[in-house]
């Protein structure tokens, strides 16, 4: 046995190393060449992780909505998902990195390959092929738009993710990140933004907090006195599972965005900074549900898990160690207040993507105005340093205008958007759609058959002054 597991480890070291040796015969290694190969297999294996962050998304939405929606809110992420990679390839990475003006890029569209390299300058000398900078960008994007969905769970009709989602990623998405990553107008001023604290989570909460106020709360959520009512999800294991995968995720989402392991492994630091905030979101969060409440809450820690995250994409560049512990901490403390702050203003959002998204968001952006150092700045040769450290406010007033002129463009467009939806299709399913759930409604399966058919027998026994039990032979 140990002598078959020696020849296959040989046998793969020499597949591995047949390539290297045989351009090695012809002269062909150079140092560029094997800088841009490793460089290349970092961006492919850092855009994988983001891809795959769809999976968390997928498994976390699941678990928070009810039984009767599962089904429906795990398989919205798979179409999303689809709708992403066709209109990046269509129109969003043309608008959003493509040569152009100050606000969208105007070349690239239909993208084919390395040849529209003459197209995309502000990848002309990153050192990765344009194929994969294409997919790397393309899974930011897609994360962004499941962000967006997320406040439209357990009410939105189907055909508005279709719809609101073309438009999006055609759209909405790809111009802020080409304001701030493109060549625009917030780049120029020097606005960071490392890995989308603002470009890619501040969008998408944006987008679904407009669809959360269209919609209108869920059936049941306010009492007739306003008060809200608790909707606690149906399979608290999968959103812990969720946050799980998203974590590691967020090592390709941020470290992956140095686009390169080579020049001293600057993506370690990045990696570090990451992972310092993700854990001091956690345990603040629990610390303060159990101070709250009396009971330390376990989505609670799970959002604040979220939140650092996001909070730290922004800034996991240009802050030291010790400042991404502080961030995420706060970050962490601010999930479990908002969340309620926005229930009292009667407002319904079931994933608390604004929260989590959305607030976490704008916090990563002006954090790094705050914790900016000179020589993190200098390094990454993005903007100047925070107001901690002798920068005055000067990258601090470049994040807040950031903000504000994110959230305010798109807060219009989506409100022009899917207002317009609403007034020409609707957004909302129907009453007794939502009653009962839309697994069924939308897609004529449950996520979960044998359970909910068994609790529909069950409901039906006793509406019927059967008892239940008997009815459903339980």
């Amino acid at each position: 046995m140990k002598k078959k597991w020696l020849y296959g480890l040989f046998t793969m070291l020499a597949v591995f190393a047949f390539p290297v040796s045989a351009f090695a015969a012809d002269g062909e290694v150079t140092g560029e060449v094997l800088q841009i190969g490793l460089n290349s297999l970092f961006v492919f294996v850092a855009a994988m992780l983001v891809f795959f962050m769809q999976a968390g998304f997928a498994l976390l939405e699941a678990g928070t909505v009810r039984m009767k929606n599962a089904g429906h809110v795990a398989g919205k992420t798979v179409l999303t998902l689809g709708i992403s990679v066709i209109v990046w390839w269509l129109f969003g990475f043309g608008f959003g990195f493509g040569d152009g003006n100050s606000f969208f890029g105007t070349t690239g569209f239909f993208f084919g390959g390395e040849g529209d390299i003459k197209s995309f300058s502000v990848f002309s000398e990153v050192g990765v092929p344009l194929n994969l900078m294409f997919l790397f960008q393309m899974a930011f994007a897609a994360v962004s738009l499941a962000i967006a969905c997320g406040g439209m769970a357990e009410r939105a009709k189907l055909s508005v993710y279709i719809i609101f989602g073309t438009i999006f990623i055609a759209i909405i998405y790809p111009i802020i990140a080409h304001w701030v990553w493109g060549g625009g107008w917030l780049g120029k001023l020097g606005m960071q933004d490392y890995a989308g604290s603002t470009v890619v989570h501040l969008t998408g909460a944006t987008a679904g907090l407009v669809a959360t106020i269209l919609l209108k709360p869920r059936l049941g959520k306010f009492n007739k006195d306003g008060k809200p009512n608790n909707i606690p999800g149906h399979n608290q294991v999968l959103t812990v599972l969720g946050v799980i995968i998203l974590w590691i995720g967020w090592f390709g989402f941020n470290p992956g965005s140095a686009l390169t392991p080579l020049n001293d492994g600057f993506f370690g630091y990045v990696l570090m900074t990451t992972n310092l905030a993700a854990a001091a979101g956690a345990v603040a969060a629990l610390l303060i549900s159990w101070a709250v409440l009396g009971k330390s809450d376990i989505p609670s820690m799970l959002n604040g898990v979220l939140a650092a995250l996001v909070a730290i994409t922004g800034s996991c560049a240009f802050v030291e160690a010790w400042a991404s512990i502080v961030i995420g901490a706060i970050a962490g403390i601010l999930t479990f207040f908002t969340p309620r702050w926005f229930e009292r203003a009667g407002m319904d959002d079931p994933i608390y993507a604004f929260s989590v998204h959305g607030i976490a968001g704008i916090w990563g952006a002006i954090s790094t105005g705050l914790f900016a150092t000179p020589a993190l700045a200098e390094k990454t040769g993005v903007g100047k340093a925070g107001l901690f450290y002798g920068g005055g406010f000067e990258q601090l007033g470049v994040q807040l205008l950031g903000v504000i002129g994110t959230f305010a463009f798109v807060l219009v467009l989506s409100f022009l958007i899917l207002g317009g939806m609403k007034w020409l299709m609707g957004l909302r399913v129907t009453e007794e759609e939502e009653m009962m759930g839309l697994d069924m409604s939308e897609h004529g399966t449950y996520g979960y058959p044998e359970q909910m058919n068994l609790l529909n027998r069950s409901t039906s026994a006793g509406e019927a002054g059967k008892p239940a039990g008997e009815s459903a032979g339980l």
